[in-house]
């Protein structure tokens, strides 16, 4: 059978779906790029805010009208299954199999079979040994979350955090760069977290090195690491030639009565130092973040402070959205509801105040040279990221040529508000 898998959400789910198109293809089917060339289409769907769950919902009748269409078999997993499940198997019978979170080969081995939602969430660990063109790989290190962010439901449906064992970490990246991988980006909903629960201490900076230590060029990029949990030795860790002097630190607010209520430990200040911590190690450091606006309670002087955080901080990039109100999130029990117009007037005002910032820092990129990698070809120009941006969620640099694997020298030489252009140069 000619299978299609579509991914949706957070790039945790990217390397779920790789190692499910790896057990698929075991169980003697083919992987197909494109709905029109598919038998079946397996739909992984995020259920963490309500706009993701709507995309999931749309995603899915969206397929299952190309099925009233044509023989198309529909099959759904991922986190939205895993919470909603028995609701959605009665809201929409025509699909042809559920599957909760589970580990791929699982799901492989049922799918035309049953459906299966398990009670408790099964962390995916193993490797597949599929590898895709792209030329980067996600990498998950552990699954589920012990944080207690009030806001939050992922632990509801993904359970506990759990570390993965740092030799099969280590063997997976290995097969990925002798399989011509030139980034591998660490993925977890804690990056610094890692090793915790197995070896009783944080070992991402053991990880970094270990990873680190592996022949070849290539890039090391780290997500998701929460800021109340980053040490001395993890910023240290940065200092290894492979690893990308990027910090992708959701910090979600800049108020401290706000992150309180967030549940979220550590005041502004803390913050505060941090950035001013990495910055003084490293010249040259990017810092990513994300922010929550609209959270219940937050009022006119908290989202004042928010805006004077972000202006003082300066994030080099900087995601934002609107306060979801998940049901099974201690928030959605809070007082104070910010009105969606208000959440949406501040988003709004927060986005404009970074893309003044942001358009300042490209401004002073034209005219340096980046090593880049490029990500596909659109019409004779090349779609490239430098070390300041992870795939789909940061800016890129537009390039006139002919795609070509590995690292080049690119010259900018022109900036907007997020993306740069430029032009490839000789080494």
């Amino acid at each position: 059978m000619n299978f299609y898998v579509d991914v949706l959400g957070c790039p945790k789910n990217e390397a779920d779906c790789a190692l499910l198109k790896a057990y698929l293809e075991k169980k003697g089917n083919n992987i197909v790029n494109t709905i029109e060339d598919a038998d079946a289409v397996v739909i992984d769907t995020c259920g963490f805010i309500l706009e993701a769950k709507k995309e999931s919902i749309e995603e899915i009748l969206t397929y299952l009208e190309l099925k009233k269409e044509r023989d198309l078999k529909v099959y759904v997993t991922g986190c939205l299954v895993q919470r909603y499940g028995e609701e959605l198997k009665k809201e929409i019978p025509e699909v042809d199999g559920w599957f909760g979170i589970l580990p791929p080969e699982k799901i492989a081995e049922n799918i035309g079979k049953e459906s299966i939602i398990p009670k408790n969430p099964e962390p995916v660990y193993e490797f597949g040994g599929r590898v895709d063109e792209k030329q980067y790989a996600y990498v998950k290190i552990s699954d589920g979350c012990d944080r207690a962010c009030s806001f939050c439901t992922i632990p509801l449906f993904k359970g506990s955090f759990k570390s993965r064992k740092i030799d099969d970490i280590v063997k997976e990246v290995e097969y990925l760069i002798l399989s011509g991988k030139k980034e591998i980006i660490l993925v977890a909903q804690d990056t610094t977290g890692y090793g915790i629960d197995l070896y009783g201490k944080q070992m991402l900076p053991e990880l970094l090195k270990r990873i680190n230590d592996i022949p070849g060029d290539f890039w090391i990029r780290v997500m998701y690491m929460h800021p109340d949990h980053i040490t001395d030795e993890i910023i240290e860790a940065f200092s290894y030639d492979k690893v990308l002097k990027y910090f992708d630190i959701p910090v979600q607010h800049g108020s401290d009565k706000v992150l309180k209520l967030m549940n979220r430990t550590k005041k502004s200040e803390h913050i505060l130092k941090l950035v001013e911590k990495i910055r003084k190690r490293y010249e040259d450091a990017v810092l990513r973040t994300s922010i929550i606006v609209g959270f219940p309670g937050e009022t006119d002087e908290d989202f004042e402070e928010l805006l004077d955080f972000i202006k003082m901080v300066r994030f080099e990039r900087l995601g934002a959205f609107i306060y979801s109100d998940e049901e099974e999130a201690p928030s959605y029990h809070f007082e104070g509801k910010v009105p969606e117009i208000v959440a949406q007037e501040r988003l709004d005002i927060l986005m404009e105040e970074q893309s003044k910032i942001s358009f300042e820092i490209n401004e002073k990129m034209v005219g340096k040279t980046f090593k880049v990698l490029f990500d596909e070809e659109e019409e004779g120009v090349l779609i490239a990221r430098s070390y300041m941006d992870a795939p789909e969620i940061d800016g890129n640099i537009f390039v006139p040529g002919k795609f070509e694997e590995g690292f080049f020298k690119v010259k900018v030489t022109s900036a907007d508000v997020y993306d740069l252009e430029g032009k490839i140069v000789e080494e």
